[in-house]
């Protein structure tokens, strides 16, 4: 395939910008598979645009593939309203009867490759260039800088509204906006990217720019600005990590930059700080240990409680019904446990916080047995989960509202807060 070409790494970052920028609305509004649906739709367009114009550059293919993205938009939605067929069903109905058309169009009246439409020419961009500004410039470029001049420029401008449309609709609407204005201006730039980008990268590579950035990107950041930003770069570094890989397997550029996008999510939704699979597996593991240091420290209180100053660890592991050597570990270092040989006992500092633990669960057992009415040995399992998850503030609420009981259900003194 040769060496890099800034030329086609151009392309591919100013496709993957554009696209990722209208993706993010499209994501955030649950309009994925619409953005799917425009780009193998405008398929029909593309070919009606060469009828009458003769050629497959130019305005042309342009307007006709873009006014059949809208007609995809409009059909799905009068569709789905006058019908009263599901949107999903309604959407799957018009875009494969379009993109069915337009394979039809295209055998019988359109000279294009097949492969075209489905991969794209990207890698024949420096192949394309026209004079511009007294230079030579790829026409790609030239279109998708464009286009994306003309997304940034909407998004600016409506800002606002958009913003608002995209996490409360509802909302949007109440206030005044117009809400079809809005959704039809969204498909129009939608159709104008996916067509700006449909000739360079085909249409498996548009779909992955148009939902796969914005997507890897909602796992990062709750902040529509940064979102954007963020999808941004993702879609940009997909595209050139995509295009060196393919240059050196001498592979498909734009279906190694697709397969670039969704190796970038796998890693994104794997190792995202908070949505991230390891995150949330830390979480638990984290949580888990808590939960068993809490368990020892009430169950040693307790034996406290009965006379037993030092316990065995095998005691602690059968009461407590799992192999707690992490959790007590982590006492240990913490100086709540002091462990003597075989033996544990609470220290000053774990007594006290053993206390507040065995105080949560008791007062949680008398609430439980004043106002769901359980019996008397159906107590101690609700009351051990939610001792685990409720602070002190609230706890106290709660005292309060018991009138400070002095003991539980069972006769068992409560401790005191102090």
């Amino acid at each position: 395939m040769g060496s890099l070409s800034l030329w086609v790494i151009l392309v591919g970052i100013l496709a993957s910008v554009g696209c990722s920028l209208v993706g993010c609305f499209l994501v955030l509004r649950r309009m994925s598979l619409l953005g799917d649906a425009i780009s193998h739709a405008v398929l029909p367009g593309i070919a009606v645009g060469f009828i009458f114009s003769g050629s497959i550059h130019g305005a042309g293919i342009f307007l006709g593939a873009l006014a059949t993205g809208m007609l995809t938009a409009y059909l799905t939605q009068t569709l789905s309203r006058a019908v009263k067929v599901a949107e999903d069903a309604s959407l799957g109905v018009v875009f494969t009867s379009l993109f069915a058309l337009g394979v039809v169009l295209m055998h019988q009246q359109v000279d294009l490759d097949p492969g075209c439409v489905l991969y794209g020419e990207i890698q024949y961009t420096d192949l394309q260039k026209v004079p511009f500004l007294g230079t030579n410039i790829p026409e790609p470029v030239i279109q998708l800088s464009g286009m994306l001049i003309v997304v940034l420029v909407i998004i600016i401008a409506l800002w606002k509204e958009w913003k608002l449309a995209s996490f409360d609709p509802e909302l949007a609407t109440a206030l005044g906006f117009r809400a079809n204005l809005l959704h039809y201006i969204l498909m129009a730039i939608t159709a104008g990217m996916t067509v700006a980008a449909f000739r360079s990268v085909g249409s498996i590579l548009v779909v992955a720019m148009l939902i796969v950035p914005a997507a890897t990107a909602q796992l990062l950041t709750h902040r529509l600005s940064t979102m954007l930003v963020v999808a941004s770069l993702l879609g940009s570094f997909a595209s050139v990590s995509g295009y060196a890989l393919a240059v050196h397997w001498n592979t498909s550029v734009a279906g190694m930059m697709a397969v670039a996008t969704g190796a970038v999510f796998l890693l994104t939704f794997l190792l995202a700080p908070q949505h991230g699979i390891v995150a949330k597996l830390l979480k638990q593991l984290r949580l888990s240990l808590r939960i068993g240091r809490e368990d020892i420290l009430g169950e040693l209180y307790r034996l406290h409680e009965q006379g037993e100053e030092a316990v065995l660890r095998t005691s602690i592991a059968s009461i407590v019904g799992f192999k707690p050597q992490i959790s007590l570990r982590q006492l240990i270092s913490q100086q709540y446990v002091e462990a003597i040989g075989d033996t544990l006992r609470l220290t000053p500092q774990g007594s006290a916080q053993a206390q507040k633990l065995v105080r949560a669960h008791r007062l949680w057992e008398t609430f439980l047995d004043k106002n769901v009415a359980l019996p008397s040995d159906h107590l101690h399992a609700p009351a051990h989960q939610m001792e685990h998850y409720v602070g002190p503030g609230l706890m106290e609420d709660l005292a309060k509202d018991l009138d400070q009981p002095q003991a539980d259900p069972h006769g068992r003194a409560i401790p005191s807060s102090n």
